[in-house]
């Protein structure tokens, strides 16, 4: 109790990571006789946002075909510290450390951010690559201390990657960060979910509750209106469950059963980032509102005249009642971005 209101995260965490050497662990005891070379995917979502969840099951497939002859071995973030203190015992210098790419390189996740410098920190002769990210760091006081440490932290080590998902980050990343970056799209943009196709009917609405929440309340209330006033079937499904500690059958099943809810709609409206992705990847006709960083935007660049996503960027509701109730959803539009994935794929074969 006293150790928790007086002690930062950062030195509990360290004092956990040093209490692992007097615990018998058994998590990635496999990895003592596997003489494999592996690629590690650290910080892999084992809790309920499908967003982080997707990104995870994507960059785990990506290595898989890039790397057909690397063994790919899923460290859940919830296993962090019994994952580094492991491996470290077993990792030899051809072995690849990942960490999964997100919205979480700031301080608004300060937790995860932490953990991501703890591995960067703990692998100081391996390869890192950090998968694509948004960087989003506060002006605030707290904020920019938070990114001077980040920036000395991760500057010490010689051979890891940054890869930012947006030009904006990108941008950022290239003028804040000693390391190598590069620009790819969002990792589960690599994904193509069209087939088996549904029958559609009706909208679902994915949202946010959070603080990345940008839509007020009087304009979703009268967007729900709007839906109510053109479409007999509407539901919601957020791209948040609410659950931890998902195994790999868990995340895998919840991933198709939202993929599958997205494939029988006839319009999805979201301002999820990946409420969007998801659009992408399964064809489904997407209106989407922007969020209260850029990186909805951002990322939308990649696939704005590959998709049938329609950007909201001012709440006009005569153009959105007029989009809604025209019903001209295009699905014929889909078109790949494999190719923008090239620089990804050179560095990590290099």
């Amino acid at each position: 109790m006293l150790l928790s209101k007086y002690v930062s995260f950062e030195i509990k965490t360290r004092i956990l990571l040093f209490l692992k050497a007097f615990k018998k662990e058994i998590s990635f005891s496999f990895l003592e006789q596997n003489t494999n070379k592996k690629v590690f995917v650290f910080l892999a979502a084992d809790y309920g946002n499908l967003g982080d969840v997707a990104i995870t099951y994507a960059q785990t497939r990506f290595l898989k075909e890039v790397l057909n002859e690397y063994e790919v071995v899923d460290v859940p973030i919830s296993k962090t510290l019994d994952g580094i203190y492991q491996i470290k015992k077993y990792i030899s210098k051809d072995d690849i450390v990942t960490t999964v790419g997100g919205g979480n390189f700031g301080d608004l996740y300060e937790q995860i951010e932490f953990y991501r410098q703890l591995i960067v920190e703990s692998f100081p002769n391996n390869k890192i690559i950090s998968f694509p990210q948004t960087i989003d760091f506060s002006e605030s006081k707290k904020g920019q201390k938070a990114l001077r440490k980040a920036i000395k932290r991760y500057g010490k080590h010689k051979d890891l990657t940054f890869v930012a998902r947006e030009k904006v980050s990108y941008a950022l990343m290239k003028k804040l960060l000693k390391n190598n970056v590069i620009l790819t799209p969002d990792i589960v943009m690599s994904l193509d979910k069209i087939l088996p196709k549904e029958e559609r009917n009706g909208v679902v609405l994915c949202l946010r509750k959070d603080n990345e929440k940008l839509l007020k309340e009087n304009e979703q209330n009268k967007l729900l209106e709007i839906v109510k006033n053109n479409f007999e079937v509407s539901k919601e499904y957020d791209t948040h469950i609410g659950r931890n500690n998902l195994t790999l059958e868990e995340r895998n099943e919840e991933l198709n059963k939202i993929w599958r809810n997205f494939k029988e709609a006839e319009l999805v409206i979201t301002d999820r980032l990946h409420g969007m992705i998801f659009c992408y990847i399964t064809n489904t006709p997407c209106l989407v509102f922007p969020n209260n960083n850029h990186k909805v935007k951002g990322s939308l660049e990649w696939i704005k005249d590959r998709s049938n996503i329609k950007l909201v960027e001012k709440f006009l509701e005569d153009e959105i009642e007029n989009f809604i109730s025209e019903k001209k959803f295009v699905l014929n539009n889909h078109k790949p971005v494999y190719e923008s994935f090239e620089g990804l794929i050179k560095l990590l074969k290099s």
